[in-house]
C-alpha cells in the first residue's frame, strides 16, 4: 500500500527487499535526518569514517564520522542487492501502488466467502478487505498447519504455516500455529479457485 513517511510523521521505517519483488538480504531503514544525525553508529567499517587520529601520549584514537548516509554504511554494502531493490521500487511505481493495494483488495474479497465455504475451515483476523492487506491466516480442524502446508504443495500451492512472527498472539488466541495464503500482483482468481478447491479436498479428511 502506498506509504508517506511524512504523513505518518514517524522516526523511523523499517521493511524488506522481498516483500516488493526485491532480492533478499537487503532492505530498507528511513530514520528522520535529525535523529540519524545525533546517534552514534552501531559497528563500525570504512566508508562510515571520515577522519580518525592516534594520540600516542594518551594512546587513544579519535574517530569523526562521515556525513549521512555513509555514516552508517559500515564495509562494503550489498551493491547488487540495492540494484535489484531499486529496480523493484520502479517497477512497483510503474505499476502504482494503488493498483497494488487494489488488486489485493479484490484478491482477498474474492477468496474469503470461497475460503469460508470449505468445511472445517477457520478464518482468523480481520476480515474487512479496506482494513487489511491481501493476507490470510487459517487453519483447518483436526490438522496442524504445517500439515495443511505440507497438503498443498503437493499441489503446486505454496503457503506459509507457524507463528508468522506473531508467537504471543497465538498463544493468546489458544492457537498452536496457523496457515497463512497472501496474494500478490502475480496472483489471480482462478489461482484461488484452484486453492479452495484443494482446501475442500483437505476437509473431507
Amino acid at each position: 500500500m502506498p506509504v508517506n513517511v511524512k504523513e505518518l510523521d514517524a522516526d523511523f521505517l523499517a521493511f524488506s527487499g522481498h516483500k516488493m519483488l526485491g532480492p533478499t538480504g537487503i532492505g530498507v531503514l528511513y530514520g528522520r535526518k535529525d535523529i540519524l544525525e545525533s546517534m552514534e553508529p552501531f559497528q563500525g567499517g570504512g566508508e562510515m569514517i571520515r577522519e580518525v587520529s592516534f594520540s600516542p601520549k594518551t594512546k587513544s584514537c579519535s574517530i569523526s564520522w562521515n556525513v549521512l548516509p555513509w555514516k552508517f554504511e559500515a564495509g562494503t554494502p550489498n551493491v547488487g542487492g540495492a540494484v535489484g531493490l531499486m529496480e523493484a521500487v520502479r517497477y512497483l511505481k510503474r505499476i502504482g501502488m494503488e493498483n497494488v493495494k487494489a488488486h489485493e483488495e479484490t484478491l482477498t474479497k474474492y477468496a474469503l466467502p470461497r475460503m469460508k465455504s470449505c468445511k472445517k475451515t477457520r478464518i482468523f483476523g480481520a476480515q474487512n478487505t479496506s482494513v487489511k492487506c491481501g493476507i490470510i491466516p487459517f487453519g483447518i480442524d483436526g490438522l496442524s498447519s504445517h500439515d495443511v502446508a505440507l497438503f498443498l504443495d503437493n499441489y503446486g500451492i505454496m503457503v506459509r504455516s507457524g507463528f508468522h512472527c506473531a508467537q504471543p498472539l497465538h498463544e493468546i488466541f489458544k492457537l498452536s500455529s496457523t496457515a497463512r495464503v497472501s496474494f500478490y500482483i502475480y496472483n489471480t482468481r482462478e489461482e484461488i479457485d484452484r486453492f479452495t478447491e484443494v482446501l475442500k479436498e483437505i476437509g473431507q479428511f
